[in-house]
């Protein structure tokens, strides 16, 4: 069985990715956390893209020899040019929280209509190989020469996957689930924010769910061969 380190400490993802790949791996992966591994510093995400930001965190335990995985993610506004984009979780500032941000979010978008509303989420999943891993990349899913250049990383021992979900800012919350911007975010094909649709129906529409779909689908297939 292969070990792979998810580049965070956060017990609930690294229990969802582990649910991901059982279904498709075979019993093939292992998933553990920085903490796993013995690393407990921050990492500093100042790339400038979800795509930089996802391999930033990865390439942090491949540094260490080992194999590494990592998301990021967050809500880009089209009125706002793509804001709060890769600041979501900071949106409103020094110890900003889910309630400040999306309170923020409101004021920057008051008095602007529905039709001039409209978002999207989007998440990117990362894989960082460390040096002579003994797996491959293939070609097609290697990063671009541009990404490989700003992070430094080598295209041939990483590959990033984009997942996104369309919708509507609504002018005010609706829904008690979900957290970050779920309660504004409207879905037009539920008719109802991510806040108020039950987990499950989340995860076959939402960004997170589109990427991870198609990152573990990978995933496979490199640790199969």
């Amino acid at each position: 069985m292969t070990n792979i380190v998810l580049a965070s400490n956060n017990k609930k993802k690294i229990a969802e990715l582990q649910t991901l790949l059982a279904k498709i791996s075979e019993g093939l992966v292992n998933v553990q956390s920085l903490r796993d591994i013995g690393f407990t510093d921050d990492i500093i995400e100042d790339g400038t893209t979800f795509e930089e930001n996802s391999l930033i965190k990865a390439g942090t335990p491949a540094k260490l020899g080992h194999i590494g995985i990592a998301d990021d993610s967050g809500l880009a506004v089209d009125f706002l040019n793509g804001a709060p984009g890769i600041y979501s979780a900071r949106y409103s500032g020094e110890g900003a929280t889910d309630e400040t941000n999306r309170a923020k979010l409101l004021c920057e978008l008051d008095g602007i209509p529905a039709e001039q509303r409209t978002a999207h989420f989007v998440c990117t999943a990362a894989l960082v190989l460390p040096e002579n891993s003994g797996f491959t990349i293939p070609e097609e899913w290697r990063i671009s020469p541009e990404l490989s250049a700003a992070s430094g990383i080598p295209q041939e021992r990483a590959m990033v996957v984009r997942g996104e979900c369309s919708g509507r800012i609504l002018t005010e919350e609706h829904g008690e689930g979900g957290f970050g911007y779920d309660s504004l975010f409207y879905y037009e094909n539920y008719q109802q924010t991510f806040a108020e649709i039950s987990g499950e129906d989340k995860n076959k529409v939402s960004h997170r769910g589109n990427a991870m779909r198609e990152f573990t689908r990978r995933l496979a297939v490199i640790f199969s061969k």
